[in-house]
């Protein structure tokens, strides 16, 4: 039987924890933007967000799974550019039609994620230079396709409506981003593979130890991250009715801020889909509200590194104070077992 104690302290841990206080900065953004901005809490502005929202949301629920095992993916916004080119040029050029076009494009996807996995999990590089490395290396193989010019345009009114109309009232996309919402929050959060990659995330000894095959799993998240990445590439190319060799320029960066401003710890370990998924809403409100409030594009970008820089510190800082709490009271013990010592 829980006593009123235990449920004050419940409450009061809810209250606090990192996924309520962003909820709150959420609202208030959105009360902000609405007073001073006029038609920013109108249907169809929300829509809009929703719609300018999805590439960067699907790079941001990949990431997370990726950080949790503690690594990163720099790669995945120069991904986007590539399989964006990719998919125009198999369908223009090579005659295939967008359905064919597509689920080639998500297996390059897939092999490019694979080859992140192959140099993180079998040569013991580290994600964050083997993920430099394919940043380039991806987004020079869009430039060198399209000679820095061709851009693939002309699609069909039928694949637009993917990026550009509504079905059943809501942005034609959503539905996309919702389903890929859903099926990380299972994974991460409802399955064993989910709890594998909190316990690599704080140890991958002690996972090795543990019988969990470690190399598997973060190959998974890796392979993962680039199916989704091709995936937001067809809707940039849908919502855009074009494909050129910029596609995707700092999404990745866009993407690590929410999943980081969400909760999920940059040193791995911790962290969940839905934190994410608040810190995704976070910087689409902000940066569309900074527009209907006519502030400069700069601003945002302002704003948002500074939310990241916040939400590092956030995951710092208690460990800060903890140890000088230690410091403190060690000091202040040490006088007093000196005086009591005969």
């Amino acid at each position: 039987m829980s006593t009123p104690h235990h449920k004050a302290t419940g409450w009061k841990a809810l209250l606090f924890r990192h996924e309520t206080v962003l909820l709150l900065v959420l609202v208030m953004e959105w009360l902000y933007f609405n007073s001073v901005g006029r038609h920013f809490g109108s249907l169809d502005n929300t829509f809009d967000i929703v719609r300018h929202t999805v590439e960067i949301g699907l790079l941001a629920l990949v990431m997370t799974p990726i950080i949790l095992t503690g690594g990163i993916d720099l790669s995945v916004g120069s991904l986007l550019g590539l399989c964006a080119i990719l998919f125009g040029k198999l369908w223009r050029d090579a005659g295939m039609s967008l359905m064919v076009a597509g689920l080639c494009t998500l297996g390059f996807g897939a092999l490019a994620g694979g080859l992140n996995a192959t140099l993180i999990t079998w040569l013991r590089l580290p994600p964050l230079i083997v993920t430099l490395g394919t940043y380039s290396l991806f987004r020079g193989l869009a430039e060198a396709i399209t000679h820095g010019a061709d851009t693939f345009t002309n699609f069909p009114a039928s694949f637009l409506f993917l990026g550009q109309e509504r079905w059943l009232g809501i942005p034609a996309q959503a539905p996309v981003f919702i389903v890929v919402a859903i099926a990380v929050w299972l994974l991460v959060h409802r399955t064993t593979f989910g709890r594998s990659f909190r316990a690599i995330g704080f140890t991958p000894e002690g996972a090795r130890y543990a019988g969990i095959p470690v190399e598997r799993r973060i190959s998974l998240v890796y392979v993962l991250a680039g199916i989704v990445a091709a995936l937001a590439a067809i809707i940039y190319t849908a919502r855009l009715g074009q494909a050129k060799a910029d596609a995707g320029t700092g999404y990745e960066l866009f993407a690590i801020t929410a999943v980081v401003l969400g909760g999920t710890s940059i040193f791995g370990g911790i962290g969940s889909v839905h934190g994410t998924l608040l810190g995704v809403a976070a910087i689409a409100v902000l940066s569309n509200g900074l527009v209907h409030a006519r502030q400069p594009r700069e601003v945002a970008g302002m704003l948002t590194g500074g939310l990241l820089l916040l939400a590092l510190s956030s995951s710092v800082l208690p460990k800060l104070l903890s140890g000088l709490r230690a410091r403190k009271s060690a000091a202040n013990v040490a006088p007093i077992a000196h005086q009591t010592t005969p």
